[in-house]
């Protein structure tokens, strides 16, 4: 059977629901939980979101984190691989590559949503059902509205291209507390300040600085959805003290760690959460 993200025929909208059922033994459950799927992709655009843990997506354009109660998408196509950190369920929503037209053409993060959440509950309920009926068809019609009305999130980091800003940029994610200047940077990858100013400018577009705290706050979130308290993530990412942490994270996201990652029960109440199998679906 064509798995429902590779169909290019039927409903313009396919939803699904995943959840992480240890020892189950299911064949129709998808393997959530924490683990890594390797480089795929799809036929059909794939819209996800999850409602616990966190999901770290690799794409060609760099990489991405999709937390608890937000939603990422990948267009048709496009080439991506995942880490998953203790999810334990979500749900997919599969759209053609024609209705994909009106959504963005690179993987982002956008927010979710109140009116999205009730119609994925109304799409996942259709699972099977073809062909749908008229009003059937209008609500994935205001579906798709609200998901190319949604804001995008800061949770991108972009990955340069040039040799030795890559060089630069992959030393970096290996040791986030690095406390080294542009200067220092410039030094050790046999260029002048100013050249790796301008080129990661040109590259990335954004500055250097920009992406090094792009790239701690990714660090960041990893590490939090893993569990490890505020002052063990504040002092590996090189940060004085945890309120110092705290007030960088506030800016970048409008709310503090904890708040970030509070818990919201409107995943878990889509149709699928409890009994059942659920249909195989991957990121």
């Amino acid at each position: 059977m064509l798995a429902l993200s590779d169909r290019t025929d039927g409903p313009s909208l396919l939803a699904i629901r995943g959840e992480a059922h240890p020892g189950s033994g299911s064949p129709n459950s998808f393997p959530l939980g924490t683990r890594e799927t390797g480089w795929h992709s799809h036929a059909r655009g794939q819209l996800f979101c999850i409602a616990s843990g966190l999901v770290h997506v690799r794409t060609r354009h760099g990489s991405w984190l999709l937390p608890p109660q937000r939603a990422g998408w990948v267009p048709p196509g496009e080439p991506h691989s995942a880490s998953i950190s203790g999810v334990m369920s979500g749900w997919n929503v599969f759209i053609t590559p024609e209705a994909s037209r009106h959504l963005p053409d690179k993987p982002c993060v956008i927010g979710v949503s109140e009116l999205t959440w009730p119609l994925v509950q109304r799409v996942v309920m259709w699972q099977g059902q073809e062909p749908l009926l008229p009003e059937q068809r209008r609500l994935t019609a205001v579906l798709l509205d609200e998901l190319c009305r949604a804001p995008h999130e800061p949770l991108h980091l972009p990955m340069p291209t040039e040799r030795r800003l890559l060089r630069i940029a992959r030393a970096f994610l290996a040791q986030p507390d690095d406390r080294r200047t542009l200067v220092q940077w410039a030094t050790w990858a046999g260029m002048s300040s100013r050249t790796l100013s301008r080129l990661f400018m040109t590259d990335v577009h954004i500055s250097f600085a920009q992406w090094c705290q792009q790239a701690r706050l990714v660090h960041a979130l990893e590490k939090l959805a893993r569990g490890e308290p505020v002052a063990t993530v504040a002092d590996a990412l090189g940060y004085a003290t945890p309120s110092n942490f705290i007030a960088m994270f506030r800016r970048s996201f409008g709310e503090s760690p904890g708040k970030y990652f509070s818990s919201n029960s409107r995943t878990s109440n889509l149709p699928g959460s409890a009994g059942g199998s659920t249909p195989k679906w991957q990121i």
